[in-house]
């Protein structure tokens, strides 16, 4: 039987999954009413109460299902928010552009720290890791390096567009043509 409330901690169900943690407990009555899970016991601490559910059978034939849903679709995800902003990066000055992907940068590491202390945590509760759950954890640190790469990259690439830029302006501001008039 699973605890709900250690096991909802564990995952992050908010950044892994795509769930709120206030939409779980109205899944949880949305699954009961479906008969995939049933209420187990209420646990009784201090001024507050914990439902514990627990998976009925018909609740295990679905789990199973989408499990090998999930396994079988391709999972593969690209930043298009990034790359709709750069089909567009011509509109707007380019250190703006510059100082919006340093943002991001800021954040994609912070998001990185966040995922690496998350697997800290999780060790440290559980112990040592099981294979699959090892393999998910250096994708997903393979996919922020690579993200960072790209970030980095892009960032360098309109910094020297930039210099140059900024070369031939002066250069223009000093050519013949302009110091004769």
């Amino acid at each position: 039987m699973y605890q709900l409330h250690q096991t909802l901690q564990m995952l992050q169900s908010d950044k892994w999954a795509g769930i709120l943690p206030g939409s779980i407990y109205h899944a949880l009555k949305k699954m009961e009413k479906e008969h995939l899970v049933e209420l187990d016991s209420v646990e009784q601490t201090g001024h507050s109460s914990k439902a514990i559910y627990r998976i009925t059978p018909q609740g295990e034939e679905e789990l199973k299902k989408l499990v090998l849903e999930s396994l079988s679709s391709s999972s593969m995800a690209f930043p298009a928010v990034l790359y709709s902003g750069l089909s567009f990066l011509e509109q707007i000055p380019t250190d703006e552009a510059i100082a919006a992907l340093e943002k991001q940068l800021a954040e994609v590491k912070r998001e990185y720290a966040e995922l690496m202390d998350g697997e800290r945590q999780k060790t440290a509760a559980v112990g040592e890791l099981p294979m699959h759950v090892r393999l998910s954890f250096d994708n997903m640190y393979d996919q922020f390096e690579l993200h960072l790469s790209f970030l980095n990259k892009l960032k360098a690439a309109l910094s020297e567009q930039q210099a140059t830029q900024r070369a031939w302006e002066v250069s223009d501001n000093h050519s013949p043509e302009k110091e004769d008039s």
